[in-house]
């Protein structure tokens, strides 16, 4: 009897232990469609689709570092959208802002309708200008947290899947960030010595990295002798003066960068949240892998593509363009920089760069973008047509 006993009993601690051994399985992730996408300026992403039942496109960026989903107010005037004033503040590095919202509505894509969303509405005219495109919005976290988002920078091609189980590719990277509505990841840059610090990731940034100043100053990263480029760029709010400089290593994972472009910024608003984060890694690194965005799972997936290894832009001109109704406008020149050297005045509206009489903003700037060399630069003042000589500066010497 006691022998029958002691097998029951250890018959019934297996299937004790089988029970507490089972877990929930979640479903595979299913794919749902692809997007195609346009790249401009500083590896940005951005994606055309239409609003509810309009058949205007409008053109959207795709920006990781957008806690919500947006509308430029333009459109929303437009499309006579209803606009609920709130409370709600958002805030970029040049700036805070109350909201207004406009609720339920979706975006079309080719072969894909989303639910809907709560639009909060801003300006995107100053970004509209700087890149050339009119910018009507922002996909950001509300759109993010829905999908698991495939990025192939490789055939500018975006894939939808369902949450769920996700295989990745072979041969790259994941990473766990932190996640709050914008992924928190942590990387490693130096000169002489390496500091590590928390970034928020950040796919709707055209640069490398930009890093707070207060960040620089309390971890001595740059040395006293480090040349520093005073220079512009634009965000929430307007345009913010910052500096440029060069930072010699940038770890990414298991990758290493030389010799990276960075902007160092004075963060009034704190948007960095420092000391909690120092900065944001933008798109002009992130761009150079293909990325999936896993936001079910709060996992970022990094791996290698085409321009990997591609060089970084090294030049420096001191002149800020913007497209002004159809003019490639120079709206300021940097004292003591190569534009200031060359005669640059605000106004001036440059016609050509070399043999480029493409009136387009985005090849405008890529053919500034050539260090250490001298460029013939027609530009119109006044209504008088002149030639400038450019010496563009290779920031790296």
């Amino acid at each position: 009897m006691i022998k029958k006993l002691t097998i029951l009993f250890l018959f019934l601690s297996i299937a004790i232990r089988s029970l507490t051994q089972e877990e929930f399985v979640p479903p595979q992730a299913k794919f749902i469609t692809q997007i195609p996408f346009t790249q401009i300026s500083g590896g940005l992403i951005m994606l055309r689709a239409t609003l509810d039942t309009s058949s205007i496109v409008l053109n959207f960026i795709l920006d990781t570092g957008s806690g919500g989903i947006s509308l430029d107010s333009s459109v929303v005037a437009k499309l006579a959208l209803v606009a609920t004033p709130t409370e709600r503040i958002i805030k970029g590095i040049a700036g805070t802002r109350k909201v207004s919202f406009s609720y339920g509505h979706y975006l079309n894509f080719e072969n894909f309708t989303t639910d809907t969303f709560s639009f909060h509405i801003n300006d995107y005219e100053i970004i509209s200008s700087a890149y050339g495109y009119k910018i009507d919005g922002i996909i950001g976290y509300s759109f993010l947290r829905r999908y698991i988002v495939k990025i192939d920078y490789d055939t500018k091609i975006i894939e939808l899947f369902s949450p769920g189980t996700f295989k990745y590719p072979k041969g790259g990277y994941l990473m766990k960030p932190n996640f709050t509505t914008l992924p928190l990841t942590n990387f490693t840059i130096g000169n002489e010595n390496k500091i590590s610090g928390r970034y928020i990731f950040d796919t709707g940034a055209g640069l490398c990295f930009l890093l707070n100043k207060e960040f620089t100053e309390d971890s001595f990263i740059f040395k006293k002798k480090t040349k520093f480029y005073a220079t512009q760029a634009e965000g929430l709010g307007g345009k913010k003066t910052m500096q440029l400089a060069v930072v010699k290593q940038v770890f990414v994972g298991p990758y290493k960068f030389k010799d990276v472009p960075v902007y160092i910024f004075d963060d009034e608003f704190n948007v960095t949240s420092y000391p909690n984060n120092v900065g944001v890694i933008g798109n002009d690194i992130l761009s150079r892998f293909n990325i999936v965005l896993n936001y079910p799972e709060q996992t970022i997936y990094l791996k290698p593509n085409n321009k990997y290894a591609d060089d970084f832009d090294y030049s420096y001109t001191g002149l800020s363009i913007y497209s002004i109704n159809e003019n490639i406008v120079v709206t300021e020149v940097i004292k003591d920089s190569p534009g200031d050297k060359a005669g640059f005045k605000p106004d001036d509206i440059i016609l050509a760069v070399e043999n480029n009489f493409n009136l387009n903003i985005q090849s405008i700037k890529f053919a500034l973008q050539n260090a250490g060399t001298k460029l013939n630069v027609l530009i119109s003042r006044k209504g008088k047509i002149e030639m400038m000589i450019l010496d563009v500066k290779n920031i790296l010497k």
